[in-house]
């Protein structure tokens, strides 16, 4: 897939030979990952090889999630915050699909490395539940909150899942009302961080903001790896925020860049440049 891209424009040369050393592996897109019996064992081979791990889940399993090694970051899916909503929109296979969710969110609590809800935005279905979705987030705890406005992909009227179209997709400006408005139920959350190109919002908690003023959400993935192979070696715990590291002046909410690294050079297809 990577020799592809060469040639290509807008592909540097140096980011092309640095895509052949993996340093990052989202386990992801790639239906339940979670279910994989051998998904602790596949965790241990990639940070053996000083590899990050990134792991989704629909919490749907909640012995999983208790039973799972340390990852560099555990996402859990909030698709939606009350139980008729979470069935519209995800037409879960489990009649009891919501005491799974709630559970999972449970064990999350527990975890001790980065943790994050991960909010789909749906013009229509899940966009006016703020008091639910805090509700949820004061079970689980995590340490982020990332919103982001569904992408649409073409019709799903056939799919099976709930018919979407583009009118479903929000604005980036009522992806940042909803979290502001969201903030405003939790007392100790804060928006961090924005990516305008992506439509994605980051709330963070405060405690990633150890002086008061600047925040720390990025990772330090060099530390993570040595504390968590102190850790397999002889079970000494670590928390997210001992491998937390500072967040560039551009991906700070309310900066001009918006969450675009001013280093790198956006291409467009067309030869106009936008406004």
């Amino acid at each position: 897939m990577v020799k592809q891209f060469k040639g290509v424009p807008g592909v540097l040369p140096s980011k092309f030979e640095e895509a052949f050393t993996i340093k990052h592996c989202a386990l992801s897109l790639v239906g339940e990952p979670i279910m994989y019996p051998e998904i602790n064992a596949l965790i241990r081979l990639l940070h053996a090889n000083s590899i990050s791990s990134f792991l989704v889940t629909n919490a749907q399993f909640p012995e999983a999630i208790k039973n799972l090694y340390p990852v560099t970051q555990l996402y859990v899916s909030v698709d939606a915050s009350t139980k008729e909503s979470l069935k519209k929109i995800d037409r879960p296979l489990f009649k009891d699909f919501w005491e799974r969710f709630v559970d999972s969110l449970v064990e999350l609590s527990h975890k001790g490395q980065r943790t994050v809800y991960r909010l789909t935005l749906v013009k229509g279905f899940n966009v006016e539940e703020l008091k639910q979705y805090a509700d949820l987030i004061s079970i689980g705890n995590p340490d982020f909150v990332e919103v982001k406005g569904v992408t649409y992909c073409g019709t799903t009227k056939n799919s099976g899942k709930a018919p979407l179209t583009m009118s479903n997709v929000p604005y980036h400006e009522e992806v940042i009302d909803f979290c502001q408005q969201l903030s405003s139920f939790l007392p100790h959350f804060e928006i961090a961080s924005e990516h305008e190109h992506s439509n994605c919002v980051l709330i963070a908690h405060t405690k990633f903001k150890p002086d008061g003023l600047n925040w720390h959400t990025w990772i330090d993935y060099d530390k993570f790896h040595l504390l968590n192979n102190k850790f397999m070696a002889t079970g000494e715990k670590f928390a997210s925020v001992d491998y937390m590291q500072p967040t560039p002046e551009w991906a700070v909410f309310g900066c001009k860049e918006r969450g675009f690294d001013p280093q790198e050079s956006r291409w467009f297809r067309n030869k106009a440049k936008r406004a």
